[in-house]
């Protein structure tokens, strides 16, 4: 007795273990995070050192190469990249991928504080920051008023709002963009300073003095302990005016004697807008582990539960939530799930020409993919969208394996057989090819299981969704499904008109087929010139097809990368920040814009423009994107590069295409080689925007000292420093409190002391004497261009070559230019490195496809030891080629590109037809071995039996990913991308199957039946 025979004998155990796979799985399914993606850990980790006024030189050598030579050393960095600028140091260490964030930054923090005596002693602490997740946040909300200020509302945010936020469950960080805290600033007037004998060391000297933060302790008597509070430190602008800088006899000189003290702004180097409106933002990060959906519900709860409290002027408007592209892409896999079902049951239909029988194998999509949420439960996976995107695919799947068992019994019992007895023999003659399907599908998906890098986090759940659905269908195709066909299937429902008029049309097929197989067995060797014809093609055809990491997605927002001159300040960006709100404000598919004046640098900018939901608008991001690009290149004082946010998580950002370049050499060398390839970039054709983040433009004062003349004067270089950078720089001395918080004392000198060049003269410098002198007794000015700033990547002299490509234009195309260039020009010594979404790319490019060759190997050794053949798997998976050449040749004539949904759709390809030739060697090895036949004999009508089979479960999977090929909205290109892979594939695949394995049985068989005619008669 076959273990099938069990399940049909008592169908209570078949519908108890069906019923607890559905129960299970219910409840799995609501215990379930719901995400975009499957979760994933990339952590950036910046150390941020100011030295206000320092130079790029030196912030390099003596702040920045110390920082990033020790951070290097840490634990789980992957690479290092750093950037210096005047006053400040920026080093961000990358760190690998799902590395413990916490453990990275502690490691990091060490090797910061192993460094910090070696930096100079007027540099601040250097700001240790870890971003763990997107580089983006996934909520910007917008806060505007007509009567208070820019500081005014700051405050407010970081007072009551940003507090509150921050204690939502998932969020790791509370961002505040374009805000200017409150400083307590000291505008000083060199001529009354000079005019007072008053020195810029006596200024700083007398704030410290004035304004000491005091710990003094407490009183202890016999039974009572008291604290001391002593009020040294100053808590308003009057208290500062106050400060007494000198004093002889009668005469006493007052701070407001010599500066204008207000409270003002901390830094007016950045402005943000929304829709011409001046703003300040928040933005949302939330922790890899949280369910953004939820974290954005709850956040947007909490501000809207808040809002009655806003003082009455105060105005929030959601500038941007990404949660909506998640919602809606999560939406319309769900959307395509139904529809695939609803497409697959009537296929079926029409198969089998019966209600009774199609209720079979329809009874297996949801088990299968409800129950397999048990699984998915157990190991720790969400429902996102590659893992909804497994369950279309699934669809198609799990009726396989039901619908052979069905078909099957549908043939015994048409022969006569009465319902018992055909489920019976059926079930047992259907049982080892249906596990051996079940066992090949799973084999295809262990490889993407224990991939590294992105593509196997990404990836993971999706493959063991898919491998796991085929299990529990595995299971009820051989439990439920023989038991419903012995219950359910009688001969009455093989008597309607229209079975039989399906009967005669499947019957007709299957005569006409075995005459047209007869006859290509016969001219066998035009099946292989064909076969070799067919891979050659394939092999020519692979070259030419556009590489991408992703299809580009539209998200619903197209960005924007302002950048200015490099002498250009605030008011110059703000100026041309409006211009750009002019000409986006008539785009009638607009629901918000946001732009953001001085971004990293004063020169930079950012900008948002987010449009209506994509039911509401005729053309996409893609669209938009290259009319924002022509308007933006009429603006002449900036430029302008538009693009998209990354279509997968997990990357740094930014301009798709970023090409670093390293060298040992001078920085003028790297940016003449950069800038080369920016000329050679741009008469190329495949870009629509260039750009790099070196260039010799920047304005500087060169000042020479006459150090004898100094020397003479008794004049110091610490006193000339100290007059410096304390009318320019813009540092804090130090802190003084306001209603319970701190903010900086920043002295400075106002902006209209500091126009030019020329301003310098107007500072004076103490002498040994007490008299002040003009600086320009002992120096001269000079102007002349500098490098913007100093980068590196990994300790070595770096420049970023970035880039937008044209719409048609192919990230891997671009890159594959780059480097061509780089392999003909570059000079020896130069190499080059990639950054972002290019970086993925050339790290993730081969991962799947040495996996596809990995999953060749693992199907075929599952397959001969199934066999116990090693000529049997040979046979059976020489329609992958076949298969494989329907889906290259879709990819070639440009309907979609080689990326990673592609490349799982041909991973998926081998499992699904390697099916098709499992039916038909298997049943052919039965035939021979009961009824004695020849390999042709045998071989012929088992392809003939099982012809339908096969054209039916490859109608279930084409017909039922139909909807990914229709699919549009949000997430549509990477839906339609595997989709057409698979389509494709199965279609031309499943054609040459039932040509190309009959075929090569008949060649390469083993002989090991004795014949029943002496050699080998074509029939």
């Amino acid at each position: 007795m076959k273990f099938t025979d069990i399940f049909i004998k008592r169908p209570v155990l078949a519908g108890v273990i069906s019923t607890l796979i559905l129960l299970v799985g219910l409840k799995s399914i609501f215990a379930m995070q719901v995400r975009q993606y499957p979760e994933l850990t990339n952590t950036v980790i910046t150390v941020t050192t100011s030295y206000p006024g320092a130079t790029a030189d030196l912030m390099q050598g003596f702040v920045t190469n110390p920082i990033q030579r020790s951070v290097a050393s840490a634990e789980g960095v992957d690479y290092i990249t750093s950037t210096s600028r005047l006053g400040v140091s920026v080093v961000s260490a990358y760190i690998r991928l799902n590395f413990p964030p916490d453990v990275a930054m502690t490691e990091v923090s060490a090797k910061v504080q192993e460094i910090i005596s070696e930096l100079p002693r007027e540099v601040q602490s250097p700001v240790i920051k870890k971003t763990t997740g997107e580089t983006y946040s996934l909520l910007y909300a917008s806060f505007s008023s007509d009567q208070l200020s820019n500081e005014q509302i700051t405050d407010y945010i970081n007072r009551q709002i940003q507090p509150r936020l921050a204690t939502v469950f998932g969020v790791s960080q509370v961002e505040v963009l374009g805000g200017q805290t409150f400083a307590m600033r000291i505008w000083l007037n060199p001529k009354k300073m000079a005019a007072s004998q008053v020195s810029s060391a006596e200024i700083l000297s007398a704030l410290e003095r004035n304004n000491y933060q005091s710990a003094p302790g407490e009183t202890k008597g016999l039974l009572v302990v008291k604290s001391v509070d002593a009020n040294t430190n100053l808590t308003s602008a009057e208290q500062f005016r106050n400060i007494i800088i000198k004093a002889k006899g009668d005469s006493v000189i007052r701070l407001q004697d010599i500066a204008e003290v207000d409270l003002a702004a901390q830094s007016y180097d950045s402005v943000v807008k929304m829709n011409g409106q001046k703003s300040v933002f928040i933005g949302i990060k939330t922790t890899p582990t949280a369910n953004p959906l939820t974290v954005v519900k709850d956040v947007r709860k909490t501000l809207d539960q808040f809002a009655p409290n806003f003082p009455p002027s105060l105005k929030m408007n959601i500038a941007y939530d990404a949660t909506k592209f998640i919602q809606s892409s999560i939406d319309e896999v769900v959307k395509t799930l139904l529809e695939a079902s609803f497409i697959v049951i009537l296929v079926i239909f029409l198969f089998l020409g019966s209600l009774r029988a199609v209720f079979i194998p329809v009874v297996t999509i949801p088990l299968s993919i409800i129950g397999v949420a048990t699984i998915l439960v157990m190991l720790g996976f969400s429902l996102n969208i590659l893992t909804l995107l497994a369950m279309v695919l699934a669809i198609g799947l799990v009726v396989d394996d039901a619908i052979v068992v069905v078909e099957n019994v549908y043939r015994h019992l048409r022969e006569g057989k009465t319902p018992f007895e055909a489920a019976l023999i059926g079930t047992r003659e259907i049982a080892v090819p249906v596990i051996s399907m079940t066992i090949t599908l799973v084999a295809v998906y262990t490889p993407i299981a224990f991939m590294g890098g992105l593509t196997g986090t990404l990836f993971r759940e999706f493959a063991l969704t898919l491998a796991g659905s085929v299990i529990i269908s595995g299971i009820i195709a051989l439990t439920l499904s023989p038991m419903m066909c012995s219950l359910i299937l009688t001969r009455d429902s093989l008597d309607s008109k229209f079975a039989h008029r399906v009967e005669n049309y499947f019957d007709n097929i299957a005569k006409a087929y075995e005459k047209r197989l007869k006859k290509v067995i016969h001219n066998r060797r035009f099946i292989v010139f064909s076969f070799g014809v067919v891979m050659l093609l394939t092999t020519l055809f692979m070259p030419h097809i556009s590489k991408e990491l992703a299809p580009q997605e539209d998200q619903g927002i197209v960005m924007m990368a302002t950048k200015g001159p490099q002498g250009g300040n605030i008011d110059f960006m703000e100026y041309y920040s409006d211009q750009i709100i002019d000409k986006l404000s008539h785009y009638e598919e607009m629901d918000l814009l946001f732009t953001l004046a001085g971004m990293e640098t004063v020169n930079s900018g950012f900008g948002g423009l987010i449009v209506k939901p994509w039911s509401q608008r005729s053309r996409s991001t893609h669209s938009i994107q290259q009319s924002i690009q022509e308007d933006l290149s009429t603006i002449t004082g900036v430029q302008g590069f538009v693009f998209q946010p990354s279509p997968l998580p997990g990357n740094a950002g930014g301009m798709p295409v970023q090409f670093v370049v390293n060298s040992l050499g001078d920085y003028q060398i790297i940016y003449q080689i950069v800038d080369d390839l920016k000329q050679a970039a741009r008469q190329s054709g495949l870009f629509i925007a260039v750009d790099s983040d070196l260039e010799y433009n920047r304005p500087a004062i060169k000042l020479e000292i006459n150090h004898d003349k100094a020397n003479e004067l008794g004049i110091s270089m610490q006193d000339i420093g100290t007059t410096l950078s304390t009318f320019m720089g813009g540092n804090y001395v130090n802190r003084f409190n306001l209603l319970g918080r701190s903010y900086q004392v920043i002295p400075q000198a106002p902006r209209a002391e500091r126009l030019s060049e020329q301003s310098l003269k107007d500072f004076y410098i103490p002498t040994s004497s007490g008299k002040q002198i003009s600086l320009s007794t002992i120096a001269t000015t000079k102007v002349s261009i500098e490098p913007n700033q100093l980068t590196q990547f990994n300790q070595i002299n770096s420049a970023t070559f970035q880039a937008v490509p044209m719409p048609w234009i192919k990230l891997g195309d671009a890159i594959a230019y780059l480097e061509n260039y780089a392999k003909k020009n570059f000079p020896q010594g130069v190499t080059y490195d990639f950054l972002s979404e290019s970086r993925q790319y050339i790290q993730e490019g081969n991962a799947l496809m040495q996996t596809f060759i990995f999953a060749l190997i693992i199907i075929f050794l599952v397959l001969a030891a199934q066999f116990e053949s090693l000529r049997d798997p040979f046979i059976i998976m020489l329609s992958v080629p076949m298969s494989i050449f329907g889906a290259i040749l879709m990819l070639f004539i440009g309907f979609s590109t080689m990326n990673i949904y592609s490349q799982i759709g041909l991973v998926t390809l081998i499992g699904l037809i390697t099916k098709h030739g499992i039916l038909i060697v298997e049943f052919a090895n039965q035939l021979r071995e009961e009824k004695k036949l020849t390999k042709q004999k045998a071989v012929v009508e088992a392809a003939m039996i099982r012809l339908r089979p096969i054209m039916m479960t490859t109608a279930a999977m084409v017909v039922g990913l139909i909807p990914l090929l229709m699919a549009s909205g949000a997430g549509a290109a990477s839906r339609f991308s595997i989709g057409i892979t698979i389509v494709a594939g199965m279609l031309i695949g499943t054609f040459f199957t039932i040509f190309i394995v009959p075929t090569f049985y008949v060649m390469i068989a083993s002989d090991h039946h004795p014949k029943t005619s002496e050699g080998e008669q074509l029939i």
